[in-house]
């Protein structure tokens, strides 16, 4: 069974001094802010497609008082709230959803199908949450306009596009994030998260999530006919070859004491039983935290695959095609690690030590990471949200079964406690970065 908090509900957890304060301004939100959800969860839209989330978004902070720029990046909106002297802080939310069809069966669910450039039609959902994340940034805009008296500085806050394909925020930046707006010295974001309690509040100091590489693999061989083997050179057989021989970069070739994946997730070759053909391909995500390992990774995968097929007696023109999809890129996202310690303090302060818990490192990727390593100056933090129920979340655990995951065609986050949750603590550390002193 699902339970849905209420917004009260989710507060309640709260210590009694936010629940009394901020807690208590985010809860009279919640109804309207609840409607928005509820309107982008079942209108989600795929990467820089998103013209009507973004137009939700730029009402909302027009309507507030912030000066809004659109279409940066592609869809992506920037709104800017200048309020005196002081620091500037950006706050991001991402809003495209997935190509997946809807399964969770409840109201509201989405019934939006579109067909894709490549030319696949598919349903469309918020399987990673984004929908969260959007009416999150609504309410944090909401609260910071109303609190100016208690804070000085600018605040920045952007609905990028893109996420999903790595190309969002790199799209952002390239079109003058940071020169044609005020640059920021602290980026916050948050994700809700599928793996824990809805309601708490997860964080990771230093890397917590991975690099995302996208490698093809053209193998070329001589085809021929099934029966003969030996007048060809079978790219399926040198392609399997390479398959098995990449399992030995993380298990021989990368410390144990680092992180990195090398998975094949596709392998396509021949069209029947008796051609021996001419090509196969292979598709690989490539997942690691330090730009070092990453490096050796990428490089070894061509190694490999050229070795193997010199092993194999292939001739020079006809050796291996690697190629690393740059657009699909995501690189590793660094929270820095004095200032997630510092704000982690502040929110166990207001939310309670059972509530803030430190998370390790996932080996997804999160183009969020892109806006804190344009600079190094810039302080960076990324938190997660839980959105589980508690009975569902004690109940899997009893009874030994899986939750769905992000990504998954039934992931149904408790939004009323993400949404408020995550209001609150993005409005909590902003006020602090930015207090009047």
């Amino acid at each position: 069974m699902r339970i849905l908090w209420t917004g009260a509900a989710a507060l309640a957890l709260a210590s009694p001094a936010a629940a009394q304060t901020l807690g208590g301004e985010v809860e009279k939100q919640m109804p309207s802010l609840m409607a928005i959800y509820k309107d982008l969860h079942a209108n989600p839209e795929l990467s820089f497609m998103e013209v009507r989330s973004a137009g939700i978004l730029a009402a909302e902070a027009r309507k507030l008082g912030y000066k809004v720029t659109e279409k940066v990046g592609g869809t992506g909106i920037v709104a800017v709230m200048e309020n005196g002297p002081g620091p500037v802080v950006l706050v991001r939310a991402d809003m495209d959803g997935l190509p997946v069809t809807e399964q969770t069966g409840l109201p509201g669910a989405s019934k939006i199908r579109v067909t894709t450039k490549e030319g696949v039609e598919t349903g469309v959902m918020h399987a990673c949450g984004h929908d969260t994340h959007m009416t999150a940034w609504v309410g944090v805009a909401r609260l910071m306009a109303a609190n100016k008296a208690k804070w000085s500085g600018t605040l920045v806050m952007i609905g990028q596009p893109a996420e999903e394909r790595g190309a969002g925020a790199r799209m952002m930046l390239a079109d003058g994030l940071y020169t044609r707006f005020p640059k920021p010295q602290y980026v916050l974001a948050f994700h809700d998260a599928a793996q824990f309690p809805a309601g708490k509040i997860g964080y990771t100091p230093g890397y917590a999530l991975a690099n995302v590489d996208s490698v093809d693999i053209t193998v070329k061989g001589v085809g021929g006919h099934g029966a003969y083997p030996q007048t060809t050179k079978d790219p399926i057989v040198l392609a399997s070859r390479i398959v098995g021989a990449l399992q030995t970069l993380v298990a021989r070739e990368i410390s144990p004491l680092d992180s990195a994946v090398v998975t094949v997730g596709s392998f396509h070759a021949g069209a029947k039983h008796n051609i021996i053909s001419d090509e196969a391909k292979l598709q690989l995500t490539v997942r690691s935290y330090s730009d070092e390992v990453r490096d050796h990774l990428l490089d070894g995968i061509a190694r490999i695959a050229k070795g193997e097929a010199i092993a194999a007696g292939i001739p020079d023109d006809k050796m291996p095609v690697v190629s690393i999809d740059k657009n699909e890129y995501t690189p590793s996202t660094y929270n820095t690690p004095e200032f997630t310690e510092e704000m982690a303090a502040y929110l166990k302060n207001s939310f309670g030590d059972d509530r803030v818990v430190q998370m390790p490192p996932v080996m997804g990727g999160e183009d969020f990471s892109r806006f804190g390593r344009e600079d190094k100056s810039i302080k960076s933090l990324i938190v997660w949200v839980g959105g589980v129920p508690q009975a569902e979340y004690d109940a899997a655990k009893k009874e030994g079964r899986a939750l769905p995951s992000l990504h998954s065609p039934f992931w149904a986050p408790d939004a009323p406690a993400v949404i408020s949750t995550a209001t609150e603590a993005l409005t909590a550390m902003t006020l602090k970065l930015m207090a009047k002193k």
